[in-house]
């Protein structure tokens, strides 16, 4: 990774590169911890980790600004690992393959975690530096925000001294957060039973492949398909014709993140198979038809495997499939009050099959609390309906726009002095940290700036290089022209 070392500006794309040799998915960010923890002391700064496993690192001003409102720089210190099914990677012991394409930095075959590693870059390439003007400056990098924000939720008050809070984990240059959905997991239940299949059929696998994926709150307003809810519509439409026997559901592996990726395994009369290759070949058309813009190349791959000992109970088999197609997902509803923005969404995120159960993960997101409320309360009715139990948690607000906001205006200017345009003031539909932060810290002023990221989430993501440039020049600009404390 020594091309990216050399890349504007250096002492921020160094730092991702350290970041990047060093494993860290969301709750396994121990060693990448220890190794800031261990040059944060050889730099004689002063580092706590919290209770939870939150880093906060204290530096004090540069010469002749120690009057200056103290500002915290925030991120987080974990990335979500996704991969493509032919990469070989553990995201708990290989470091991410980064490397230089055109523009863009990319990682081979898996996520790169500029999600938020960018953003971390900046802030321990500030502290690491004798040159970069600021005030009294923290920095707090949380844990598993990625996984449940489990760091945020434990971040107690006293902790910072900081009036200000710039968070790094935006994804659009050109672009001012001010505000940001809150969210819940759903865990979906549905007893299954189980019967002995047919003895003269068939074992195959099913897997649907090659969409996109990403974000599921930045990109669900693209409307990609979503691999669980393209398979669950597969088996609605064909399996009572096809008499399907279904021995097992998976799909996607986070809930945060649009599944590219389901299977089902399944057995069927011998002499149906010709009406199954028929059935995929009709169905793959069908998607790629309706998707040929956002999301064209679905793939459907039919495979025999050895025979299988039980199938799901006829009842359990047609309860799961009308369960699955009719469960919400995408967008749910745009906002009035912020144009192009998505106000609610779901995103059915990962299903498996248990022993006696199957499971089914969702994320829900709503700029609102009650648009949130709404979708759980659909969640439940369907659950209901189907004789499933249902269970919400890990609940976090959302970030409340405050259009008064001292350092977003800051910001703007400054990015107007620099480019000579204006930025886009926006709400994103993600979970950024800065509500739960607002819960210990409730004066604390906020706003989130960042380089533009493309497919977070997904092996597609890659991060834009020139704007990682502009964000670093708005960052340094910012903190030298934060004001004078009351």
């Amino acid at each position: 990774m020594s091309e990216l070392t050399q890349l504007f500006p250096q002492p921020l794309w160094q730092w991702f590169a350290q970041i990047c040799a060093i494993p860290h998915p969301s709750k396994h960010e121990q060693a990448l911890s220890a190794y800031i923890q261990h040059w944060a002391k050889d730099k004689g700064l002063s580092i706590v980790e919290d209770s939870v496993g939150n880093l906060i690192i204290k530096k004090p001003a540069f010469a002749g600004m120690e009057d200056r409102k103290i500002v915290v720089l925030q991120a987080h210190l974990d990335m979500v690992p996704q991969k493509n099914a032919d990469k070989v990677h553990n995201f708990e012991t290989d470091p991410i393959e980064a490397y230089v394409d055109g523009d863009w930095v990319k990682a081979r075959g898996t996520t790169l975690g500029s999600d938020n590693g960018i953003g971390m870059a900046s802030a321990l390439a500030i502290l690491g530096s004798d040159t970069i003007k600021h005030g009294p400056l923290e920095v707090l990098l949380t844990i598993d925000e990625e996984a449940g924000m489990t760091g945020a939720f434990g971040l107690e008050a006293g902790m910072l001294e900081a009036e200000i809070l710039i968070n790094t984990d935006s994804e659009q240059e050109g672009e001012i957060y001010m505000g940001c959905a809150g969210g819940v997991d759903g865990q979906i239940s549905l007893p299954m039973s189980w019967q002995s299949p047919e003895q003269s059929n068939s074992s195959f696998s099913l897997t649907l492949s090659g969409l996109k994926g990403g974000h599921s709150g930045v990109n669900i307003h693209l409307c990609r398909g979503n691999a669980n809810k393209l398979l669950a519509r597969f088996l609605f439409d064909y399996a009572d014709d096809l008499a399907i026997e279904l021995v097992s559901f998976s799909g996607g592996s986070l809930r945060n993140a649009i599944p590219r990726e389901a299977s089902i395994s399944f057995m069927l009369p011998p002499e149906n198979l010709s009406a199954l290759n028929q059935a995929i070949a009709a169905f793959q058309a069908l998607v790629r038809e309706e998707l040929a813009i956002a999301d064209p190349d679905m793939l459907l791959t039919l495979a025999e495997v050895p025979a299988h000992t039980k199938v799901m109970g006829e009842d359990s088999q047609n309860t799961l499939i009308d369960l699955l197609h009719v469960c919400p997902n995408g967008v749910i509803r745009m906002s009035d009050e912020v144009e192009g923005v998505t106000e609610t969404s779901l995103n059915v995120g990962v299903i498996s099959t248990q022993d006696d159960s199957v499971e089914i993960l969702c994320l829900i997101r709503s700029l609102i609390d009650s648009g949130r409320s709404e979708v759980t309360g659909m969640i439940t009715a369907l659950t209901n309906l189907a004789g499933a139990d249902v269970e919400f948690s890990g609940a976090y607000p959302g970030w409340k726009p405050d259009t008064s906001s001292a350092v977003m205006a800051i910001v703007r200017d400054t990015y107007n002095d620099i480019y000579h345009k204006d930025p886009t003031v926006m709400v994103i539909h993600a979970g950024l940290e800065c509500g739960l932060f607002k819960e210990p810290y409730p004066a604390m002023d906020m706003v989130s700036i960042g380089p533009t990221i493309r497919y977070p989430h997904s092996p597609d993501e890659m991060v834009n290089i020139t704007t990682v440039g502009q964000y670093w020049q708005l960052l340094l600009a910012v903190l030298e022209r934060i004001p004078v404390r009351d």
